[in-house]
C-alpha cells in the first residue's frame, strides 16, 4: 500500500474509473447481445429501438475512454450489419 497521500488518492480514483469503465463495457455487450436476440426473434421494433441505444452507448463509452475510437466504430459497424440482415 502506498504511504503517500497522493498516491492514496489516486489508487482509490484508478480503482473507481476502472469500474466505470468496466459498467460502459458491459453495458455495451448486453446491449449487442439484446440486439441479436432481437433480430433472431424478428420484433423490427425492438431491433431498432436495441439498435439505437447500443449506437448511444458505445459513443458515450467512446466519449469517456472506456472504448478506443476503433474499437467503438467497430462495435457500431457490426451492429448495424446485424441490424441490416433482419431486413
Amino acid at each position: 500500500m502506498a504511504n503517500i497521500h497522493s498516491q492514496k488518492t489516486r489508487i482509490l480514483r484508478s480503482e473507481r474509473e476502472r469500474l466505470e469503465n468496466l459498467n460502459y463495457t458491459s453495458a455495451v455487450k448486453t446491449y449487442l447481445r439484446k440486439l441479436q436476440s432481437a433480430v433472431e426473434s424478428g420484433d423490427a421494433q425492438a431491433a431498432d429501438a436495441e439498435h439505437t441505444r447500443l449506437q448511444s452507448t458505445v459513443d458515450k463509452a467512446v466519449k469517456r475512454g472506456a472504448l478506443h475510437r476503433n474499437a467503438g466504430a467497430r462495435k457500431k459497424s457490426r451492429a448495424a450489419r446485424i441490424r441490416a440482415s433482419a431486413s
